[in-house]
């Protein structure tokens, strides 16, 4: 029996039709609401084109360039690539596809009430994972259970769970979740949340097998995708092969899985060695392709693909972090300051060769439904060190970290050598991608890359919520927390884009992040590969991709 459309969606397609929304906002919003992604692209009016499966071979190896991270608990995760290290045997209950549409995955189907305070899952009859036990509820509530302990540290789900989390206990609420059935489940949140959704989409949020209980998914082994995993040796390779002891549940929904062996190669973080792996055919398809290698790619035949995206990174600093016994950055006007000494359109041309979009210091994207046009950053280096005079930081030596690869270390130059040309002492240190990624969290000034998340609200929530597990700004506003959850309850865009012109200004005037541009995504294939596009929140889906017939 079909479910009554939700009254939202009338509104959207009005607003679609109308232009004053993207067919990506619509496709985005009107999926999170639980409309199937095929319903959503009819709407909007978007050609669905289904890709012939005769075009596909089957079979063969599939290598990819990508750094291979070391393994934990997924909810821990914190890389996309460890996602995608495990996307061929762990699945989710949603997928975010390119197109920005939320496709249920191991959930059927979903339904959410007017405020956003009840979700009803259905999950997919006769799903099964690799040791045979049927995939059901059971599952589904032990993840979420797993997914609101705020006492395993580094547990990024909890921020992204906060509605069904008990503030006193830091644990699931007993009523959150209610099993109705096998195969559905009510959410009763403590608070709207209109990025729900969309959350169980975003890589920490694998789903496991009922029985796990933190250890590295390549030694528990037990999925519910295709693939079986092989080996994981960090920074040198992952492999996945395809378990042919079963029939996978994904084949009518995905047309594969259509290669045999799924090999990630770590060839380090210098593009260079990434195209010279690319000449010598020892790869069929790069996770990225970045800066000035994505022109030099072009000319040795290979296929660019590319994908407008909300993916960025922040220059920051860590209001919380001591140094000599004083912690500089919790001034407001000092973070301003370097700020104000920073011109975001040189940052994008120097570190990312132009190929994005200069960005505001906000951290939410035009291309967000509910972004608010707050005019450009003001570039004023002589501002710049009146304020930090003022502050009595005149003489102190900002050391600026970056992780050594192409575009962050050409970026954090560019922004190290305007706050010198301002006047301001800046050191330069650039570290191995071990050791960063170890600190990343805790440096008091640094550079760190963000993935794109299809609503605004997400991020904010994830960086810059008092508290939350991968704030690494330190920044604690309680007026920014009231106003994010007033965000929170407002599905309708132009509703909250009021809210958004607040928490976007309050960002920017309080100093929390230097951010010079929007990232415009792309990779490269060999061109034998079909379903390989460039994804915009770097999720590489290996059950779809295959080699050309």
């Amino acid at each position: 029996m079909p479910h009554p459309p939700h009254p939202a969606l009338f509104d959207l397609t009005r607003d679609l039709h109308a232009r004053k929304l993207s067919r990506r906002e619509f496709l985005t919003r009107a999926t999170a609401l639980g409309l199937t992604a095929s319903a959503a692209l009819g709407l909007s009016g978007a050609p669905q084109t289904a890709r012939a499966d005769t075009s596909i071979a089957r079979g063969g190896t599939l290598r990819i360039q990508q750094l291979v991270k070391e393994l934990h608990d997924p909810r821990l995760y914190d890389w996309s690539e460890k996602g995608n290290q495990t996307r061929g045997f762990l699945e989710y209950l949603v997928q975010l596809n390119r197109d920005g549409t939320l496709q249920g995955m191991l959930l059927e189907s979903w339904e959410a009430n007017a405020d956003a305070t009840r979700y009803v899952l259905h999950l997919r009859p006769d799903v099964t994972w690799s040791n045979g036990d049927g995939f059901t509820a059971e599952d589904v509530v032990h993840n979420f259970t797993r997914w609101c302990d705020t006492a395993t540290p580094g547990n990024s789900m909890t921020s992204r769970l906060v509605s069904l989390i008990d503030p006193q206990t830091g644990q699931m609420r007993a009523e959150a979740v209610t099993v109705e059935d096998d195969l559905t489940l009510t959410l009763s949140l403590g608070s709207p949340d209109i990025a729900l959704i969309a959350n169980l989409s975003d890589y920490p949020a694998a789903v496991m097998h009922r029985a796990y209980a933190g250890e590295n998914p390549f030694d528990f082994g037990i999925g519910t995708g295709p693939y079986r995993p092989v080996e994981n040796i960090p920074g040198t390779r992952c492999i996945l092969e395809r378990d042919q002891t079963r029939a996978w549940w994904g084949a009518e929904v995905y047309g594969g899985p259509f290669v045999d062996r799924v090999e990630f190669l770590d060839y380090g973080t210098d593009p260079s060695s990434w195209l010279a792996a690319a000449e010598n055919d020892e790869i069929d398809l790069l996770y990225e392709s970045v800066g000035n290698f994505i022109d030099v790619l072009d000319t040795i035949g290979w296929t660019r693909t590319e994908t407008e995206s909300a993916a960025t990174m922040v220059i920051r600093c860590n209001a919380r972090a001591e140094i000599d016994g004083q912690t500089p950055y919790a001034n407001a006007a000092t973070r301003r300051a370097l700020a104000l000494a920073v011109d975001n359109e040189i940052c994008l041309e120097l570190g990312y060769a132009g190929f994005g979009e200069v960005a505001a210091n906000d951290h939410v994207s035009p291309i967000h439904p509910a972004h608010a046009e707050i005019g450009p950053p003001e570039f004023d280096p002589v501002e710049a060190r009146r304020l930090l005079s003022d502050a009595g930081m005149a003489d102190f030596e900002h050391e600026l970290i970056t992780i050594d690869d192409e575009w962050q270390r050409n970026t954090g130059d560019a922004v190290a050598a305007l706050l010198q040309d301002a006047g301001i002492k800046t050191r330069r240190t650039i570290v191995p991608g071990a050791e960063f990624w170890q600190n990343w969290q805790t440096y008091p000034f640094s550079a760190t890359q963000w993935n794109h998340r299809p609503l605004d609200v997400q991020v904010l929530s994830l960086a810059y919520r008092s508290n939350a597990v991968w704030n690494e700004t330190g920044f604690a506003d309680p007026e920014f927390d009231t106003a994010l959850d007033r965000a929170m309850a407002l599905g309708d865009a132009d509703s909250r884009r009021e809210i958004m012109r607040e928490l976007q200004t309050r960002m920017r005037d309080q100093g929390v992040i230097i951010q010079p541009y929007w990232r415009r995504l792309y990779n490269h294939h060999n061109g034998r590969l079909v379903g390989a596009d460039r994804h915009p929140s770097n999720e590489i889906h290996v059950c779809e991709i295959g080699f050309t017939a």
